[in-house]
C-alpha cells in the first residue's frame, strides 16, 4: 500500500511542504526542539543518542589516523583573531562577542558592567587559538607532525536558523594539524576527507560526492577546501564535511615556526577539518518518509525495540520474562562488530500508540511479543523500511541468528534508495545557460519536482559565478571523478571549459 493510499504518521507530506515536513519529522521523532534563545536548539535524548553513535565512529577513526583529543577555551581574544585577516573577514558577520564581565542592578534591572579591555569572541572555529598554542608547542622538526582534535560547541550568529541545519550554536569536532612539508599537509587533508566520506556513506548511509571547492566557496584563510556534498530529497545540496589545506597562512599569522634538520627555520603547513550536528539534518532529509524518521541501524540509538503485548496481570507474568530473555539473546548478537542495541518499551500505553511512536522515531526493527507468541516461541517483526509489508512471524531462534544480516540489509537498502534517488536527479544533459536558467528557475522545491544537481563543464572564472546569484545557485564542488571537458563549452558563459562542476541550490 503506497503512502498516497493510507493515512501517514506525519501531518505534512514531503510533496506538500518539504521544509515544514522536515520540522514535523524532527518534532514527532523527539529529536530536538527550539530553545528560549533564537537560533539555538535543545537536542533531546533520542537526537543526542544519534549524535553519540556518529561521534563514536568518527572518534574511533580520528584516533586510528593518529590524532589525539584535547580541548581549548570557548572564548578567543579578538586581537588574536585579527591576526589572520582573511579569517576574520570571513567570520566577522557571524561572531558573537563578549564585551562585559558582570551584571549590576540599575533602575531595578540587571545591566552589563565591567567592560573588558579586549573583547572575547565566542568560538566560531579554533584555528587562531590553536595556532597560538602550536606556536608555543612546536620548536623543531622533531615536534612534527602535530595532530589534534577537539569535540566542542561553536557559535555562529545565524540569521535564518533551522534546527540541525543552521543554528547559532551547534556541536562538532574540529581537527587541527601541523606538518613539516606541503606534501604531508596535503596528504592529511585528503586522508581526513576520506574518513568523512567513509563514515557518512558506510554509517549514515548517505551517498556523497567528494571534490574540491572553487575559490569562492573556500574556508576563510584556506589555500584549498575539500568537501563531501550530499543530495537531500528536495534536490538541494548539503555540505556534509570539509577538510582544509591552510598552507602557511595561519602559521605565518601565528608564527608557527620550526627548526629544520639542516638548522634552518621554516613555517609549518597546517590543516583543519570538521563535521557537525548538521549531519543529523542530512540523515533526516536523506532517509525519512511521510511516516517520520528512518534511521540506518549503524547510528540508531536502539536498533531493535521490543513491545510486550500485555492485556492483564496474567499476560504480563507470562510475557515479560520471555521479553527480557529475548532482549538478552539479541543483545548478545553483534552488528558492525558491536553488540546489538536493544530496548524494551515498558511504558503503560496502548500497543498501537507505542508502535507508531517508534515508527516515527525511525527505529530499524520493531518486535512484538504477546501471549500467543510466547506459547509458540515466535515473534512479530516489523522493519521500518518495509511498512508496506505485513508483519513477519518468525521463530525466535531464526530471528536471533539472522538479526545481524537483517540489520545489514536495512542499512544497505537505505543507502541504495538514496543513491538511486540521487542518480535520477543529477542532470548531465544541460549544456547552455538558457537551459541551465530554465531548470533552476522552476517553481517550488518540493519532493517531486524541479530541483537537483547539474553536472556540467565550467570555465573556472570568478566572473562567471555572478550569473548564479539571481538563481540562488552555487558551485558545490569540482568532483574528483572529472569527466573530459576538452573542446566543451562552459555552461554559464559558452567559453572553453576547464573543469567539470556540480551546481545546485543548497542548505
Amino acid at each position: 500500500m503506497s503512502s498516497a493510499q493510507r493515512k501517514t504518521a506525519i501531518r505534512i507530506s514531503r510533496a506538500e511542504d518539504f521544509p515544514a515536513w522536515f520540522q514535523e519529522v524532527v518534532k514527532e521523532a523527539e529529536m530536538a526542539e527550539p530553545s528560549g534563545v533564537r537560533g539555538c536548539m535543545v537536542i533531546r535524548p533520542w537526537g543526542y543518542g544519534v549524535w553519540e553513535q556518529i561521534q563514536k565512529r568518527f572518534d574511533q577513526r580520528i584516533r586510528e589516523t593518529g590524532h589525539q583529543n584535547c580541548y581549548f577555551p570557548i572564548f578567543i581574544p579578538l586581537d588574536l583573531i585579527e591576526k589572520e585577516a582573511a579569517h576574520v573577514e570571513g567570520f566577522a558577520k557571524e561572531m558573537a562577542v563578549v564585551t562585559h564581565h558582570r551584571l549590576v542592578q540599575k533602575d531595578g534591572k540587571l545591566v552589563p558592567d565591567g567592560q573588558l579591555e579586549v573583547p572575547l569572541v565566542v568560538r566560531p572555529t579554533s584555528e587562531t587559538v590553536i595556532g597560538e598554542a602550536f606556536a608555543r608547542w612546536i620548536r623543531s622538526y622533531r615536534d612534527l607532525p602535530l595532530k589534534i582534535n577537539q569535540w566542542a560547541n561553536v557559535v555562529r550568529w545565524e540569521m535564518r536558523p533551522r534546527v540541525f541545519l543552521r543554528t547559532s550554536e551547534f556541536l562538532w569536532q574540529e581537527g587541527h594539524t601541523a606538518h613539516a612539508t606541503r606534501e604531508e599537509a596535503m596528504d592529511e587533508t585528503a586522508t581526513m576527507l576520506e574518513v568523512y566520506r567513509e563514515v557518512v556513506e558506510d554509517w549514515l548511509a548517505v551517498p556523497v560526492i567528494p571534490g574540491e571547492k572553487p575559490e569562492s566557496e573556500r574556508f576563510p584563510g584556506a589555500v584549498e577546501t575539500h568537501c563531501i556534498e550530499a543530495m537531500m530529497q528536495d534536490g538541494k545540496a548539503l555540505q556534509a564535511g570539509t577538510s582544509h589545506f591552510l598552507g602557511q597562512n595561519f602559521s605565518r599569522a601565528a608564527n608557527i615556526q620550526f627548526q629544520t634538520k639542516d638548522g634552518g627555520l621554516e613555517f609549518a603547513y597546517t590543516t583543519s577539518w570538521g563535521v557537525s550536528t548538521r549531519l543529523i539534518g542530512a540523515l533526516i532529509m536523506t532517509h525519512s518518509d511521510d511516516d517520520g524518521l528512518r534511521l540506518p541501524p549503524a547510528v540508531a540509538p536502539a536498533q531493535i525495540v521490543i513491545l510486550p503485548i500485555i492485556r492483564d496481570e496474567a499476560s504480563e507474568a507470562q510475557v515479560m520474562p520471555a521479553v527480557e530473555a529475548l532482549a538478552k539473546r539479541l543483545s548478545g548478537e553483534r552488528y558492525l562488530d558491536l553488540p546489538v542495541r536493544v530496548e524494551v518499551d515498558r511504558r503503560d500505553m496502548n500497543a498501537g500508540e507505542k508502535r507508531w511512536s517508534w515508527i516515527k522515531r525511525g527505529v530499524p526493527v520493531i518486535l512484538e511479543v504477546g501471549p500467543r507468541d510466547v506459547a509458540s516461541g515466535s515473534v512479530a517483526v516489523t522493519e521500518r523500511t518495509a511498512l508496506d509489508q505485513k508483519k513477519a512471524i518468525l521463530p525466535q531462534d531464526e530471528l536471533v541468528s539472522g538479526m545481524s544480516d537483517r540489520l545489514a540489509a536495512i542499512q544497505k537498502r537505505l543507502y541504495d534508495e538514496a543513491a538511486a534517488f540521487r542518480e535520477t536527479r543529477i542532470r548531465t544533459d544541460i549544456t547552455d545557460y538558457e537551459a541551465f536558467r530554465a531548470f533552476f528557475s522552476k517553481e517550488g522545491s518540493d519532493f517531486t519536482g524541479g530541483l537537483g544537481f547539474v553536472r556540467a563543464p565550467w570555465c573556472g572564472t570568478r566572473e562567471s559565478e555572478a550569473k548564479l546569484d539571481d538563481l540562488g545557485v552555487t558551485i558545490r564542488c569540482l568532483p574528483y571523478d572529472q569527466g573530459d571537458v576538452a573542446g566543451k563549452a562552459c555552461v554559464l558563459t559558452g567559453a572553453p571549459a576547464t573543469v567539470e562542476a556540480i551546481f545546485a541550490k543548497s542548505y
